[in-house]
C-alpha cells in the first residue's frame, strides 16, 4: 500500500502516517544541504552545488510522483477526497505560493516600498472571501472541478464550456509566469541557456501531475511547502543577525526601516547622484524628441553610428572596439514600427532613473495631489482584485474538493492562511534589509570592486541587474544600478555574502514554489479539457481509463505551449500572474456567489456575466499594457497614446475593476429578464448552503 493513499485504516492513522512521513523528509532535506555545504569547502564548484539541488530536487518529486500515481478517476482528479485539513492547507499553501509570491513580492516591496504591500493585503485578504463564501459551499456541492459547479448549478453545458475557457485562460495565463521563473531559478541555478531551463525544469513538473493527478500533486505540494518556507526564511534570518543582531527580522522591522529612510535623505541631495539623474533626464528627453520625427531620427542614428565606425577604422583602433561599433550600427531598429518602440522604451527607462528614490515609507507618492490621489486609487483597485481574484482561482478552489468533509474545507482555509503568513509576514522585513544593504554597502562602491553577484546575474538576464559608470566617475551611485524585482529573493544570499550554498537552498525553495504552482494550474487546465469538455460534452461514455489518459495528454500539451511562450519572455512575473488574478475575479467570482446566495441567477445570466468580465478585463488590458498593446495594434504606441486609453488613472494590472462590476451587473440584468430557474436548481442551491440537507435527487 502506498504511504500517500488511505485504503485501510481510519483518518487518524493516515495522519499519523504521514505526519512520520513529513518529518523525516524534513531532517532529510536538512541533512541534505548541511552536506553539500561541506562539500563546498571542500572545493565543490557553484554549478555542481546547482546541480546537485536541481538533481535532488527532482528526483525528490518524480519518487513521491512514481508512489502516488493513479488512473482511478476521484484519486486523479480530487486525491480520493482523504487529504487531511492541515496537509491540505500546506498543499495550498504551496499552490498560492508561487513564484510571484516567492520571487516577485519582496522584490516589488524593495522597488515599490509602501505601494507593494497591496499585494499582501489582497492576496491575504482574498482567503477571507474563499472561506466565508466559496470553500464549504463548493466542498458541499462535491463533483471535481468549478466548471463542474457551473454547469450543474447553471442548468447547461454554455455555462460549463465558457467556464472551462476561463479556467484556461487565467490558468495558462499564470503557468507561463511560473515556468518563466523556472527557466530563471535553473538558468543560474545550473548555468543552461534560459531556454534550456525551461524545459529541465519542466520535467520536475510533468513527472508529478502526469503520473498521478491531483493525488500525486498534493503529496508533493506538501514537501515544496517545507522546502520553499526553509529556504526563504533562512536568509532573511542572516541578514537581520548581520544588520541589528536580531534572529527575528519582523521584530527589528521598524528600526531597519528607519535607517533606510535617513538614507534616502542623503541620497536625494547627494551633488553625486543629481548629476547623475540629471544625465538620464537629458537622455529621457533625447528619446521623445526622437519620438516627434521618427523617420528622420533614424537615418540620424544610422548615419552618426556608420560614422563611428568609419572614425574608429580611419585611426586603427582596437578590432574590439571596431566591432562593438559594428554591433550597435546592426542592433538599430530596421523600420519605423520598431523605431518607436525603442524610442518609447529608452524615454520611459531613462526618466525612471532620473527620478528621485521612491521613499520606502510614504503611502502614496506623488509631485503632485492629482498623482498622489491616483496612486491611492490604484492601491486600492489593485487591493481589490487580488482579493477578488484569490477568491476565484479555479486551481485554488479545487484543492477544497480534496478534503474529507466542508469541516475539513473550513479548516484547510485557515492552515492556508497560518503557512502562508510565515512567508508574507517576511517579505516587508527582507525587502527593507536589502535595501538597507545595497545603501549603505553597494552605493559609493568603485566599479572595479563591485561584487562578482552583479555580473553573475546580468548574464542571467541584463533586465535583472546592470550597473552603468554614466557620469564617468569610476563611483557606483544608486541611479546608475538597475534592479529588477525577481532578482531580490535569489540574490538575497549573494547579497548578504553567504555561502553559495545558502544560494543553491534559495534558487531550490524558488524552484518548489514555481513547480507546485504549476502543477495545479497545469492540472486544472488539463481537467478543463478532459473533464468539462471531452467527458461532459463530447463523450458523456468514456471509460474511467480513457478520461485519466486524455488528461495526461492534454497536460502535456499545455505544458509544452506554456514552455514555448515563457521562453519569448512576455513580461514580467508579476504583470502575468496579477493579469491572471484578474480574469479570474471577472470571470468566476460574481457568478460563482450569485449562483450559491441568490437563486434567481439562470444559466444566460451567467454566461454573458462571464463574457462580459472577461472581455471588459482583456479590452481594458489591451488599451493600457504596452506588450498587448503593440501585439494588437503592431507596435505603433507610444507612452501618451498608452496614457490616454486609461481609465479613472487605474493602472492595467488592476484591469479587474472594470469586469467585476460588469459581470455582477450583466448576470443580473440578464437574469432579471430571461425565465428563472426551476425548482431543481432551487434544490440544489439549498442542498449546498444548509449542512443537514441531502443530495436533491
Amino acid at each position: 500500500m502506498s504511504i500517500f493513499g488511505r485504503q485501510n485504516g481510519s483518518q487518524l492513522e493516515f495522519g499519523q502516517r504521514l505526519n512520520r512521513v513529513y518529518l523525516w523528509y524534513t531532517l532529510g532535506f536538512l541533512a541534505f544541504v548541511l552536506a553539500v555545504a561541506g562539500m563546498e569547502q571542500l572545493g565543490l564548484s557553484r554549478n555542481g552545488i546547482g546541480y546537485l539541488f536541481l538533481a535532488a530536487t527532482v528526483l525528490v518529486y518524480a519518487g513521491i510522483g512514481m508512489m502516488s500515481r493513479t488512473n482511478d478517476v476521484v484519486e486523479y482528479y480530487v486525491a480520493g477526497r482523504n487529504v487531511p485539513a492541515f496537509y491540505n492547507g500546506m498543499a495550498t499553501g504551496a499552490d498560492w505560493m508561487s513564484a510571484a509570491s516567492f520571487i516577485s513580492m519582496a522584490g516589488t516591496l524593495y522597488l515599490s516600498g509602501y505601494g507593494g504591500l497591496a499585494f499582501i493585503m489582497g492576496w491575504t485578504g482574498g482567503y477571507c472571501l474563499v472561506a466565508l463564501f466559496l470553500a464549504p459551499y463548493l466542498r458541499k456541492f462535491g463533483q471535481f472541478t468549478i466548471p463542474d459547479f457551473l454547469g450543474a448549478r447553471f442548468d447547461g453545458n454554455l455555462p460549463r464550456v465558457i467556464g472551462a475557457f476561463g479556467a484556461i485562460l487565467c490558468s495558462f495565463t499564470y503557468v507561463v509566469a511560473q515556468v518563466y521563473g523556472i527557466g530563471l531559478i535553473t538558468t543560474r541555478l545550473t548555468g543552461l541557456a534560459f531556454e534550456m531551463g525551461i524545459f529541465a525544469g519542466l520535467a520536475g513538473i510533468l513527472v508529478c501531475s502526469f503520473l498521478g493527478g491531483m493525488r500525486a500533486v498534493t503529496w508533493t505540494q506538501v514537501a515544496q511547502c517545507i522546502v520553499l518556507l526553509i529556504a526563504y526564511l533562512a536568509p532573511v534570518v542572516w541578514l537581520s543577525v548581520k544588520h541589528t543582531g536580531s534572529p527575528v527580522p519582523q521584530a527589528v522591522y521598524g528600526y531597519t526601516l528607519q535607517e533606510v529612510t535617513a538614507r534616502e535623505k542623503q541620497i536625494l541631495v547627494d551633488p553625486k547622484e543629481l548629476e547623475v539623474r540629471h544625465i538620464f533626464q537629458a537622455h529621457s528627453d533625447e528619446a521623445a524628441a526622437k519620438l516627434k520625427d521618427v523617420p528622420n531620427a533614424m537615418a540620424t542614428d544610422r548615419r552618426l553610428a556608420r560614422k563611428k565606425v568609419d572614425d574608429l577604422k580611419a585611426v586603427n583602433s582596437s578590432a574590439q572596439d571596431i566591432r562593438a561599433a559594428e554591433s550597435a550600427l546592426l542592433a538599430l531598429p530596421k523600420d519605423v514600427a520598431s523605431a518607436r518602440a525603442t524610442y518609447s522604451a529608452a524615454q520611459v527607462s531613462n526618466a525612471a532613473r532620473a527620478s528621485p528614490p521612491l521613499s520606502h515609507a510614504q503611502p502614496f507618492p506623488g509631485a503632485t495631489e492629482a498623482a498622489q490621489d491616483a496612486a491611492r486609487k490604484n492601491f486600492l483597485a489593485l487591493v481589490f482584485c487580488l482579493m477578488i481574484g484569490t477568491a476565484a482561482l479555479p486551481h485554488i478552489l479545487t484543492r477544497y474538493y480534496t478534503t474529507p468533509s466542508v469541516r475539513a474545507a473550513r479548516e484547510s482555509v485557515g492552515w492556508s492562511l497560518f503557512f502562508i503568513l510565515l512567508l508574507y509576514f517576511t517579505a516587508p522585513a527582507l525587502a527593507v534589509l536589502v535595501k538597507f544593504e545595497i545603501y549603505t554597502v553597494l552605493v559609493n562602491t568603485p566599479f572595479d570592486k563591485l561584487p562578482e553577484w552583479i555580473g553573475r546575474w546580468n548574464a542571467v538576464d541584463k533586465t535583472l541587474v546592470s550597473a552603468i559608470d554614466i557620469n564617468k566617475d569610476g563611483i557606483l551611485q544608486l541611479a546608475e544600478l538597475s534592479i529588477g524585482g525577481d532578482l531580490i529573493v535569489l540574490a538575497t544570499p549573494e547579497i548578504g555574502g553567504l555561502p553559495y550554498v545558502v544560494s543553491g537552498m534559495v534558487a531550490a525553495g524558488g524552484l518548489a514554489a514555481a513547480l507546485s504552482t504549476a502543477d495545479g494550474l497545469l492540472l486544472t487546465i488539463a481537467n478543463a479539457l478532459s473533464h468539462d469538455l471531452y467527458f461532459k460534452i463530447f463523450n458523456p461514455k468514456a471509460s474511467n481509463t480513457s478520461r485519466v489518459m486524455i488528461s495526461k495528454l492534454f497536460l502535456l500539451v499545455a505544458a509544452l505551449a506554456a514552455a514555448y511562450v515563457a521562453a519569448q519572455r512576455p513580461a514580467d512575473i508579476l504583470f502575468l500572474v496579477s493579469a491572471a488574478f484578474s480574469f479570474a475575479a471577472a470571470t468566476f467570482f460574481p457568478v460563482l456567489t450569485l449562483g450559491i446566495f441568490w437563486k434567481r441567477a439562470n444559466k444566460w445570466g451567467a454566461s454573458m456575466g462571464m463574457l462580459a468580465g472577461i472581455g471588459t478585463t482583456v479590452y481594458y488590458m489591451c488599451l493600457t499594457q504596452p506588450w498587448l498593446y503593440s501585439l494588437t495594434h503592431a507596435g505603433m504606441f507610444t507612452p501618451e497614446i498608452l496614457k490616454a486609453n486609461i481609465w479613472w488613472d487605474i493602472d492595467p494590472i488592476s484591469a479587474g475593476l472594470f469586469g467585476v462590476p460588469a459581470a455582477f451587473v450583466t448576470t443580473i440584468v440578464v437574469s432579471l429578464l430571461t425565465r428563472p430557474p426551476g425548482q431543481h436548481i432551487d434544490d440544489l442551491v439549498d442542498f449546498i448552503r444548509y449542512p443537514q440537507l441531502k443530495p436533491p435527487l
